[in-house]
């Protein structure tokens, strides 16, 4: 056994525990049930749409980026030593920690990521290394693009950017065998986390209607009129680009001029009306002001008919 790692939990241990069969079978059908109806809305609708091979152009920025690299290979070649050298040093590092030896790491992640905050990165050899090495992989991919010479700004940026996504996938936090954290966490569940992540998985697929839809709140949390939305008001225009919406005055008179709120575009109106104690619409009507806000159409989403509250 490596030196600071602790063995997994085995089925007869304290620690670990096997998941209610009754509850698993249940969970894989429904599973199974949704996986199917996603897949299929999804095909029916690729089937109908317009597809751009590659609307960004990706392909063409990583293109001329290899074309340059290849007019110049001096550096990639530099670069290529370079990672050997580290990759040699690591697998030696790892061969003298193994033997009980100390050595320093090659080369450790900043402290402000929290992909490799687990103790196992580094107490344990193995993961030790796995965490090295794609370390060590993912700063030879940007020192490659990064570095070439000739690129417009625009496309040193396209190329920096989507070269850092794909080094991003790819760390092994992502997936289940090398993360020590998630092989921990199921060891004590009986794997009942997994079964939980990919339930949460489906939720967004179904949010977004087959495309990833990442849940950033629980939008069950909040009620038109006790949370979220507290004033009491009206659509009194539409067009495509907003609705207008009109809040009910709370006072005998009203001053001659009205109050008229644009939120940012990335904001909804009801940023401004949340809850009694920090509505600003609430107070403004209290003061007299006879109060509009604009409401910026999302989209994705039809507006409600004409007259109803939005939310």
């Amino acid at each position: 056994m490596p030196k600071g790692d602790t063995p997994p939990s085995a089925p007869d241990s304290p620690g670990f525990r096997l998941p209610d069969a009754a509850m698993l079978g249940r969970s894989m059908a429904d599973i199974a049930e949704r996986s199917q109806r996603i897949v299929s809305e999804w095909l029916k609708r690729q089937a109908d749409a317009e597809h751009t091979p590659d609307p960004l152009n990706i392909g063409g920025a990583f293109l001329e980026m290899t074309a340059r690299l290849m007019a110049n290979p001096a550096h990639l070649v530099q670069a290529q030593i370079g990672f050997w050298q580290d990759y040699m040093t690591l697998w030696q590092n790892t061969a003298r920690r193994m033997m009980g030896m100390e050595s320093e790491p090659v080369i450790d992640a900043p402290s402000s990521d929290r992909r490799f905050k687990d103790d196992a990165w580094r107490d344990n050899e193995v993961f030790d290394f796995i965490k090295q090495s794609y370390l060590l992989s993912a700063r030879y991919v940007q020192d490659v693009v990064t570095q070439v010479d000739g690129l417009d700004t625009k496309t040193a940026q396209k190329v920096d950017f989507y070269a850092r996504q794909f080094t991003d996938a790819m760390s092994p936090s992502n997936f289940l065998l090398t993360n020590p954290e998630v092989l921990r966490k199921t060891a004590e569940t009986g794997g009942e986390n997994l079964l939980k992540g990919l339930n949460n998985l489906l939720s967004d697929l179904e949010q977004g209607k087959g495309k990833l839809h990442i849940k950033m709140t629980d939008s069950d949390a909040f009620r038109v009129g006790d949370n979220i939305g507290v004033s009491p008001g009206k659509v009194v225009y539409q067009n495509e680009l907003m609705q207008l919406i009109q809040y009910a005055p709370t006072t005998e008179t009203v001053l001659k001029r009205p109050l008229l709120i644009g939120p940012p575009w990335i904001n909804k109106f009801y940023i401004l009306d949340l809850r009694p104690r920090n509505s600003f619409v609430r107070w403004a009507v209290s003061q007299g002001h006879t109060v509009f806000v604009i409401s910026w159409v999302n989209l994705t989403r039809n507006f409600p008919r004409r007259g109803s509250r939005t939310t």
